[in-house]
């Protein structure tokens, strides 16, 4: 029996989104993406399904290490919903844009797509830590994986067991060179400064150790983008499905629910061009643009997630309607505008208390407190080192970093890190060492002993406060 004859059978059941039904045709695939989560479908995808010409562009999409999405979505034609939660009501959008999507394993496929003249662009969003880097910056290769991907590609570029990011995108490099399929240009979309650069970095890091014959190439055929994104984009629930089976009378497994708000902002070139992507600016330098994102929307969330579950927050539009936690934040909003190169500081501070305002966007604390040993130092580091250079630090510019700490003292939001090992061993640590410790990941070596007691208060109201 097919799955159209079970619906008509079935009243009430809700029929699976379908191309033929919901969607358009599939476009030729000439992107590629790196890390099919939420974001990239509720960002990238959606700007290019809203593209004119959008029939043009189609995504080869590849997993992280979970098969889930892709097996879903390959149950839904590549289909899926964008519920864009209004403060007034739910405003859902079927994207067309991923043509083909394939767990992270399928070396062969990707190989495929890199080999391809077609092939214009491969975007990435795989969180700061995917990118297997030092904390200076660099690849780290002294991380298993990477150590792993190394020695599989030494011995055969076409080898299937490479599974970090930075490895897949030289197995990538390498195809393209042996198919002799042109330029590219990789165009990472990662909350990280500098991504582009970061990711130029650690390609050619790896490319070196594994053929340095390959960056020659890279120098003539590969182009890095630098970007700056913002969308708030919570992980669906049960009740999110839901509200689409109701609104649009289909059953989507893998529905991504997200705010009104986006923002993209990209430096660099495009050889073999790209889509439309309305509403997008293109720029010589995005880095004011990503620090003022980086520092205010990113920073205040991450201070939310820290100190305002301590408080017994779980959402951020319940933490911003929190008195004292919104004084925490307009306190870093003042430290962080002080060392902010762009204009408008103060309109772009009232949007952010309307964004997080928004009732109908559940964006869950715990989830943005993972990996703060990757987030805290460059969400407030640079703002802190430049207060403590220029002899004072106001409470809002070490509150941050007391909040953490607290965190990973057990209080608040569940601790999930990348670097595990490092953040359970500063939790273990005596308290002014872990503060020292992360005031040095800041680039405060020598912290004065009235900044070390401050910064120990704080920690020790936090942990006090229930």
């Amino acid at each position: 029996m097919t799955d159209s004859a079970q619906t008509q059978e079935m009243p009430g059941t809700a029929a699976r989104l379908s191309r033929q039904q919901h969607g358009r045709p599939p476009a030729p695939v000439r992107m590629v993406h790196l890390g099919v989560g939420n974001f990239f479908r509720a960002h990238q995808a959606w700007f290019t399904e809203r593209s004119e010409d959008a029939q043009e562009w189609g995504y080869a999409a590849f997993t992280g290490r979970s098969t889930d999405v892709a097996d879903d979505l390959g149950r839904q034609e590549c289909l899926y919903t964008v519920l864009v939660r209004e403060p007034d009501g739910d405003r859902p959008e079927v994207i067309s844009s991923l043509s083909a999507v394939h767990p992270g394993s399928d070396l062969a496929a990707l190989r495929r797509y890199f080999a391809s003249p077609d092939l214009a662009l491969v975007t990435s969003t795989v969180t700061e830590a995917g990118y297997r880097r030092l904390p200076g910056g660099g690849l780290d290769l002294s991380d298993p994986d990477v150590t792993a991907d190394i020695a599989a590609l030494r011995q055969d570029p076409a080898s299937d067991a490479v599974s970090t990011t930075p490895g897949r995108l030289v197995a990538g490099l390498f195809a393209r060179r042996a198919a002799d399929a042109g330029p590219v240009a990789l165009v990472p979309c990662d909350n990280v400064p500098d991504n582009g650069g970061m990711v130029a970095q650690v390609v050619r890091d790896l490319a070196t150790e594994v053929d340095p014959t390959l960056l020659d190439w890279i120098e003539e055929n590969v182009t890095v983008v630098t970007t700056m994104v913002d969308r708030i984009t919570p992980r669906a629930t049960a009740e999110d499905r839901e509200a689409v089976g109701e609104l649009l009378h289909v059953e989507d497994a893998q529905v991504v629910v997200t705010e009104p708000f986006s923002e993209w902002v990209l430096a660099g070139e495009f050889p073999r061009g790209r889509p439309e992507w309305p509403g997008a600016q293109f720029v010589d330098d995005v880095s004011k643009h990503e620090q003022r994102k980086l520092w205010l929307l990113n920073g205040s969330h991450s201070l939310m997630a820290y100190g305002a579950s301590i408080l017994g927050h779980e959402t951020v539009s319940s933490a911003i309607s929190d008195d004292t936690v919104r004084g925490w934040v307009e306190e870093w909003w003042d430290v962080a505008a002080r060392h902010l190169e762009v204009a408008d500081v103060e309109d772009y501070r009232a949007a952010l208390v309307e964004r997080f305002s928004n009732p109908r966007i559940r964006h869950l604390l715990a989830q943005i407190a993972a990996d703060g040993s990757q987030k805290v130092p460059i969400r407030f580091g640079p703002a802190l080192a430049a207060e403590v250079a220029a002899g004072h630090a106001p409470p809002g510019a070490t509150r941050p970093v007391a909040a953490w700490i607290a965190h990973l003292h057990g209080h608040g939001a569940p601790v999930t890190d990348a670097q595990q090992d490092t953040v359970s061993a500063l939790a273990a640590t005596d308290p002014a060492e872990a503060v020292r410790t992360v005031l040095g990941w800041m680039g405060i070596t020598t912290p004065s002993p009235p900044l070390l007691d401050q910064v120990l208060t704080q920690v020790a109201e936090f942990e006090g406060a229930r």
